[in-house]
């Protein structure tokens, strides 16, 4: 392909294989999208944000601000290609923060079309079309309870268990890091100063 150079890409998007309510926000996760940015919005439309004091108002009063949009009770995830991982990576996350969640993944698959078009028109190349599949994965995050019969279900429980196990490997191999190294000022470990007892002072 030296002598051709892509014109565009067009990407034939997959259907949302839920039902979720009307006002369910959908994220749409891109390879180079950040994670903390994508958190943060999810995080502002399933979990309530405490009220701040005010400043040089009396005490216990709080600020009210700009009226927040109402909190969701479900959130989808979906992402294509090389942010299929990193969408993943969010959901996880999610269910880390906001106890509870029950979870639905179905993947899929969509259309990308590739366009490219000769460097030298004179050379007498044609253009081409090249169509390709990506992988696709929709996660639906809920409050509520889904169907537990559907493929892809997911119980609240499951990724704090993960969680507690690995946070508890962690913490064992921290403690084991900095008690074990050994050396120190203990018995056998240091240098012998004085002189042994089998020492016999030349004649």
């Amino acid at each position: 392909m030296e002598n051709y150079s892509k014109v565009r890409s067009v990407e034939h998007p997959s259907v949302c294989p839920f039902n979720p309510a009307a006002d369910t926000p959908e994220v749409r996760v891109k390879d180079g999208s950040k994670i903390r940015n994508l958190l943060r919005y999810a995080l502002s439309r399933m979990e309530a944000k405490p009220r701040a004091e005010k400043g040089g108002g009396a005490e216990g009063e709080v600020d009210e601000g700009p009226p927040a949009r109402p909190l969701c009770r479900q959130l989808v995830f979906t992402a294509s290609g090389k942010g299929v991982s990193k969408a993943i990576t969010c959901a996880e996350l999610m269910k880390r923060r906001v106890r509870g969640l029950h979870q639905l993944t179905s993947l899929a698959s969509a259309m990308l079309t590739d366009v490219w078009e000769p460097l030298e028109v004179a050379v007498g190349l044609d253009s081409l079309t090249v169509s390709r599949k990506l992988p696709v994965i929709w996660i639906l995050l809920s409050k509520d309870p889904l169907d537990q019969s559907l493929p892809g279900y997911q119980a609240p429980g499951r990724c704090d268990n993960l969680w507690t196990l690995y946070e508890k490997e962690e913490g064992g191999a921290h403690k084991r890091k900095r008690g074990g190294g050994g050396g120190g000022r203990g018995r056998g470990g240091g240098r012998h100063t004085g002189r042994s007892r089998d020492f016999k002072a030349p004649s």
